[in-house]
């Protein structure tokens, strides 16, 4: 078999088990369903080049020539399709259905002379000689080739980071294979015995069937390390080095590919399978003896022998010090220090105790391995363990036998007698001020060696710094609990004195009614339904802002939901006020369309209660373009009211705060803006307020066109 041959079996087979791995993964992924199309064609191509070398009749060759070119007609297709959907696009229906249906025409047409006429033999197989349609094809072929390239250019730009990588990886695999599935064309563009490049002596080589290799190895490798194709792989550990080997291998088969096309002569089968044996004896080995050369940490007990691990632990504990400061949450940072302790100090236990601020209690905060979070009475103000610390100002305190600094004083003999009852070897202090709020109690290590200088120098270093962590965070948490307790109360001050006013005409009416034994009072009758609809109005609006949220995002057309907006808010105001609003025509933006329609048309009616009458409001929606590689919107409510005095400008948005105070029919409670910021800001934009007095207000929002994955994750609507 020849080098040509076998890379055509290779691309083949392997493409075959990856088309099938995806598909299997979830059958009824529109996404999968297309990348078995594109995966099946490139099988059949290869699989076709296989029995077109030298030793077919021309009969044969024929027959599996037109097999190659039904595989070539269907890749396309699966192709455009899979790109668009990896670039999160609509799928554009009536286009793909017309291209769907003249590739239909086009497979019909092999079993005719239309397509392909005949078969001719060159020095590396037979090749196709095309017909009429085939010419055809052609243009489709690099409509959409060319078409699923630019598709997924334009998403690479705007896309996050992890998928930017996934992205530029099926881009790379799709330029590569498709600049060399068009170098094979060559030979039928060019029908001549011994095919050549234009203006050079070089002879023609066939690259399609290495270039699948190359290509299959860059996607196999974006599925399994990136989740490419929304494939998330969840594998065994020797699965995991059968994987990781293979990969190995076959990259190894590539570069012999690609070698032997530009020497062809220098090689012959035994090399190649001696050199492929080699390589697979040395990854396999290296999978078992050096486990970190593949990014594991399994048995590595040989290599530890042979290079020890006081050079690379250092360097992780010394670069975890350093990001430290960017943690933003204890959960986050508890379960990477767990991964420093246990894999690289390789700590058999270790306890972190935190003081309850509001108890004035040490609590056990985590530990390994897990146990339960329980108050710890016997740590307080008093104990020794933390009578040392706050008096001796020592910077880590230790059992006898592994003690380094000698220290004779009671405080120090007391608390260590007291650290043994913990079972713990080292104890090292979280302070703040220079005064301890928690404790890091450490066991020995699970090798039973002893902890070396440059361990407890590590060890200091990462307490100190998680002190500053730790604090901070406990900070922010109690600010905000503060802040909410602060947001309840004057929540329920401004409850009570609205509820107060808008009850007390209705309970004077029942009063009256009551004492004069006579029917409702006609004048009192209407204020007490008004001020009872008010009450329900105002009772939704606070249980819309208190609850949680889960965005129902889709992609949709904005401008249709300003509009139904606008109308909205016109058959609800019976103001005499004429809306207009001004779009730039189609507007597709991923949101929530229900809280978005809420969102707009509660500005329309801001606006609509602070205009004078026979005034004109303008709802205006504008594309912003591209920032940060962000496409942006814009939607502007501009009103010709009395505006807003600069001193309410930065309360506007705060919930309760309202300047609608003309009277128990005009009068608002203060939620309607704040509900707004609310929900332009579950959907990662930002709303902003500009006033003139007496001409007018301007209200506008910014929203993303594309949404990040984790806005669909439940928020609360709280300040």
């Amino acid at each position: 078999m020849t080098f040509l041959e076998t890379a055509a079996l290779t691309a083949a087979v392997v493409n075959f088990a990856l088309a099938v791995f995806v598909f299997w993964q979830n059958p009824k992924a529109t996404l999968h369903r297309a990348y078995l199309i594109w995966g099946l064609g490139v099988v059949i191509w290869n699989g076709s080049v296989v029995f077109m070398g030298g030793g077919v009749t021309t009969s044969s060759a024929l027959i599996f020539a037109k097999l190659l070119q039904f595989g070539i007609i269907i890749a396309p297709i699966g192709l455009f399709t899979t790109s668009i959907l990896i670039a999160q696009q609509p799928l554009p229906k009536l286009p793909l259905g017309l291209f769907c249906g003249l590739h239909a025409c086009f497979i019909g047409s092999l079993f005719t002379d239309w397509f392909i006429t005949g078969v001719r033999r060159i020095p590396h197989g037979y090749w196709s000689i095309p017909g009429p349609l085939f010419w055809a094809y052609t243009v489709s072929y690099v409509a959409l080739i060319g078409g699923s390239i630019i598709v997924l250019y334009r998403a690479q730009r705007g896309a996050k980071s992890l998928q930017r990588i996934r992205i530029r990886a099926m881009l790379l695999a799709i330029v590569l294979i498709a600049g060399a599935g068009t170098n094979d064309l060559y030979p039928i563009l060019d029908p001549v015995d011994r095919p050549v490049y234009p203006f050079t002596n070089l002879p023609f080589y066939p690259l399609g069937s290495v270039a699948a290799c190359i290509y299959m190895t860059i996607v196999a490798y974006s599925v399994l390390q990136h989740t490419l194709l929304n494939v998330h792989v969840t594998l065994s550990r020797l699965v995991a080095h059968f994987i990781r080997v293979g990969f190995v291998v076959l990259t190894g088969i590539c570069q012999f590919l690609i070698i032997a096309a530009i020497a062809p002569d220098q090689f012959n089968t035994i090399r190649v399978v001696c050199a492929l044996g080699v390589l697979t004896v040395s990854a396999v080995i290296a999978s078992v003896f050096f486990p970190r050369i593949f990014g594991t940490s399994g048995t590595e007990s040989f290599e530890r022998k042979l290079l020890g691990d006081s050079f690379e632990y250092q360097d992780k504990v010394r670069k975890f010090i350093t990001v430290m400061p960017w943690y933003a949450d204890l959960d986050t940072l508890m379960k990477d220090l767990q991964d420093i302790f246990v894999r690289s100090f390789r700590i058999e236990s270790y306890q972190i105790i935190l003081r309850d601020e509001l108890k004035s209690a040490f609590a056990r905060f985590c530990s390994y391995p897990d146990e339960p979070t329980r108050p710890l009475p016997e740590l307080h103000a008093q104990s020794p363990i933390l009578r040392y610390f706050d008096w001796g100002k020592g910077e880590y305190l230790a059992v006898r036998q592994h003690r380094v600094r000698l220290s004779a004083n009671t405080v120090e003999r007391e608390a260590t007698r007291q650290l043994e009852d913990f079972d713990a070897q080292f104890c090292f202090p979280l302070t703040s001020q220079s005064e301890p709020f928690g404790l890091l109690l450490v066991g020995k290590k699970i090798s039973d060696e002893p902890f070396t200088a440059t361990d407890i120098n590590l060890l200091v270093a990462l307490v100190k710094n998680m002190s500053l962590v730790v604090n901070q965070i406990r900070l922010k948490s109690q600010i905000g609990q503060q802040q909410e307790l602060d947001l309840l109360g004057r929540m329920s001050r401004g409850m009570a004195h609205d509820l107060n006013n808008l009850l007390t005409p209705v309970l004077t009416l029942l009063q009256l009614s009551f004492e004069t034994k006579e029917a409702l009072d006609d004048e009192l009758l209407p204020v007490a339904l008004r001020n009872i609809k008010s009450m329900q109005s105002y009772i939704r609006e606070a249980l819309f802002f208190s609850e949680n949220l889960r965005l129902d995002l889709h992609l949709g057309r904005l401008d249709l939901v300003v509009q139904r907006s606008v109308e909205l808010a016109r058959a609800s105001r019976k103001k005499e006020v004429e809306v207009i609003s001004v779009t730039p025509g189609e507007v597709l933006v991923e949101m929530d369309e229900v809280l978005m329609q809420r969102l707009i048309a509660n500005l329309i009616s801001n606006a609509i209660d602070a205009s004078p009458v026979h005034s004109q409001i303008h709802v205006h929606l504008e594309r912003l373009g591209r920032t940060n590689d962000t496409e942006w919107v814009r939607v502007r409510v501009v009103d010709q009211g009395e505006g807003i005095p600069k001193e309410n400008l930065n309360r506007i948005l705060k919930p309760y705060f309202t300047t609608k105070n003309r009277g128990d029919e005009a009068r608002g409670f203060g939620l309607g803006l704040a509900i707004s910021g609310k929900i332009v800001n579950l959907h990662g934009g930002n709303l902003s307020i500009a006033s003139v007095l007496k001409k007018g207000t301007t209200v506008q929002f910014d929203l993303p066109v594309r949404q990040p994955i984790t806005a669909t994750t439940p928020v609360a609507l709280s300040v």
